[in-house]
């Protein structure tokens, strides 16, 4: 059944190695299963790209970069804009897609496509805007010209929690900047990524300027790729342990690199915030994709004169979500992406429990197959719990008090993240004063949505650096060159 479903979205010879603008098989045929979260059973097969056939994308790769570098901007922009037309055409088959892959709720996965697609859309106008200087030299007797020009071939390795957004978000800014790219989809999710590809290529993207590996070898592929010095560039989301062995890495041939690494939010409620309001953007800041983001609210600092109201109101929210398979109807909340997760997210709720915390809803996994956690509410959780130094990745929102606002943040800014944060208040002075002494690249005033294509996404500290979207994420793929030239 699920087998047949793929089928019907992704053709057979698409599960496969995409390379110098053709489908191939792995090197020795080889192949790895693509699960279903919802039961664990085996969706399909695809591709398990070898070290070798990695050694032959980033081929593909550089011989098209010369070309694809002297291609107009506008032709890039049209492109991309060709790409963004054909998926919101085809919202539905990747939205299922993803939702059978990754297990989101498909209606959560229409909002990925949207979101993820608006890349697309960004960037195909970013390209045509790509421009350097000309100006006198300050003591005259020259001029000074600058000139913008790709960085070069690109190394992407996208998570498995955001299939199509973590794609379309390096994807886009690349391919309008004029680099090649050879992409390492995450291994639970490589059936997104797979479609993406046979989308640019309908739309005029030339062979070799995008090429996919899917691979089982994740480590064993990016070191080799990184030990060569034709690539100049890599973009990886993911765990903070990861990114720092891609940094190492990088150092060897001096790599350009953007990190989008891991985070700790903090949900910052004061005691004259809207309540209602905080507890609506509560649910989307930590109910987004399960819990399962880098952006998600992963510790609730709330004021303790509203924090047992707070609690309540968000615990009969949380209480009331259907958590179920992701394709069914009247499902809220889809399976976490694997056992390992289930096991993760368990660990860290019994260690908050047993150092004190109250269970207001959920509180443990439920009795069926499948990778599911119930959506969970804790009260009173002590600042020793495991949970409020790591990140959660699942639907568990962890509450805290506190007393002041430089108790609250103090408490926010302690941890070694600084991705996204969130701050609830109706007092304009404070808001200005907390956002200007949090330690985060993101903060969202009265809000639980911060993503959005137009804006620099990126965080500080161990939350890597870079940026992705807006003005600045074009940036991440271009290099100055500086001319002098005579006055005359």
């Amino acid at each position: 059944m699920s087998l047949d479903r793929v089928s019907a979205l992704l053709p057979d010879d698409h599960r496969a190695l995409y390379i110098g603008g053709r489908w191939r098989p792995a090197e020795h045929q080889e192949t790895f299963e693509v699960l279903d979260p919802a039961d664990g059973s085996v969706l399909t097969t695809v591709a398990d790209g070898t070290v070798a056939d990695a050694v032959a994308a980033l081929d593909a790769a550089v011989a098209a970069q010369h070309d694809w570098a002297r291609t107009p901007p506008r032709e890039r922009g049209e492109i991309l804009r060709r790409a963004f037309e054909a998926i919101a055409a085809r919202a539905e088959e990747f939205a299922l897609l993803m939702s059978l892959e990754m297990g989101k709720t498909v209606a959560e996965a229409k909002g990925e496509v949207a979101y993820g697609n608006e890349f697309f859309r960004w960037f195909s106008e970013e390209a045509v805007r790509i421009h350097g200087r000309w100006m006198q030299a300050p003591a005259g007797g020259s001029r000074l010209l600058t000139i913008k020009k790709p960085v070069g071939p690109c190394l992407f390795v996208t998570p498995w929690n955001f299939p199509l957004a973590m794609g379309t978000r390096k994807i886009g800014p690349a391919v309008a900047a004029g680099c090649t790219m050879v992409i390492k989809p995450a291994e639970q999710t490589p059936l997104t990524m797979l479609a993406l590809a046979g989308v640019l290529a309908e739309s005029g993207l030339p062979d070799g300027v995008l090429n996919i590996v899917p691979t089982t070898r994740a480590a064993e592929v990016s070191k080799r790729l990184q030990d060569d010095d034709r690539l100049r560039k890599v973009s990886f989301t993911g765990s903070t342990g990861v990114g720092k062995i891609l940094v190492r890495q990088s150092a060897e041939n001096l790599q350009r690199v953007s990190m989008e690494l891991g985070g700790n939010a903090p949900f910052i409620v004061f005691e004259d915030a809207d309540v209602d309001a905080a507890v609506d953007g509560a649910m989307v800041a930590k109910m987004r994709n399960m819990g399962e983001a880098c952006t998600a609210a992963n510790r609730f600092l709330v004021h303790e004169a509203v924090a047992e109201e707070f609690a309540a109101k968000l615990g009969a929210r949380m209480g009331a979500l259907s958590v179920g398979r992701g394709q069914d109807d009247g499902v809220d909340v889809g399976p976490l992406i694997d056992e390992k997760a289930v096991a993760g997210v368990s660990a860290l709720v019994e260690d908050a429990v047993a150092g004190g915390a109250r269970v207001v809803t959920g509180g443990s996994a439920p009795e069926r197959a499948g990778f599911f956690y119930s959506p969970t509410v804790l009260l009173d959780v002590p600042s020793s719990a495991k949970l409020v130094r790591q990140e959660i990745f699942g639907p568990v929102a962890a509450i805290g008090t506190f007393a002041t606002e430089e108790e609250a943040i103090a408490r926010a800014n302690d941890t070694e993240y600084g991705l996204a944060s969130y701050v609830y208040t109706r007092d304009l002075a404070r808001t200005i004063r907390v956002a200007e002494a949090l330690d985060y690249g993101m903060v969202g005033i009265n809000s639980g949505l911060i993503s959005n294509p137009a804006a620099p996404f990126g965080g500080v500290k161990s939350s890597g650096f870079g940026r992705e979207g807006g003005f600045e994420g074009i940036e991440e793929f271009l290099e100055t060159t500086y001319v002098a030239l005579p006055a005359g």
